[in-house]
C-alpha cells in the first residue's frame, strides 16, 4: 500500500527522526533546546507532531546533532533497495555540486 504523502505524514517523520537522532546522541530534549536555542516545549512538539519546522529550524536541529537535513526525511521503514536509491540520489547530487563548483572557480564544465 502506497503511503499518503501529506502534511500529517512529514510531520511524523520529522518527529521519529528527530527522536531517533536524539536518542541516538543521548542529548535530552532540554540539551537539543539550550544548543539550538529553541524551547523545550516546541523541540517537544515537534517530537510529538504537534508543530511543524521551518528551513530555519530544520537547520538549526541539524547543526545541533550534526546530521544531514535529508536524514529527518528517511521513512521508518526503510529497505536496502530504498537505501540504494537515496545513495544514488546523494551521489548524483554530490556530483552536480562539484561539477558546478569546479565550472565556476576552474572554468570546466566536468570533472573527469
Amino acid at each position: 500500500m502506497k503511503t499518503k504523502i501529506d502534511e500529517k505524514y512529514i510531520f511524523k517523520l520529522i518527529s521519529g527522526n528527530m527522536r531517533r537522532l536524539r536518542t541516538l546522541q543521548n542529548i535530552s530534549q532540554l540539551s537539543l533546546a539550550a544548543s539550538t536555542g529553541l524551547t523545550h516545549n516546541f523541540i517537544n512538539d515537534i517530537e510529538n507532531c504537534k508543530k511543524g519546522v521551518s528551513a530555519k529550524t530544520l537547520a538549526k536541529l541539524s547543526a545541533a546533532l550534526s546530521v544531514e537535513p535529508f536524514q529527518f526525511f528517511l521513512p521508518e521503514n526503510i529497505n536496502n533497495n530504498d537505501v540504494m536509491l537515496y545513495v544514488k540520489d546523494f551521489n548524483d547530487s554530490l556530483q552536480k555540486v562539484v561539477a558546478d563548483l569546479t565550472d565556476q572557480y576552474l572554468g570546466r564544465s566536468k570533472i573527469r
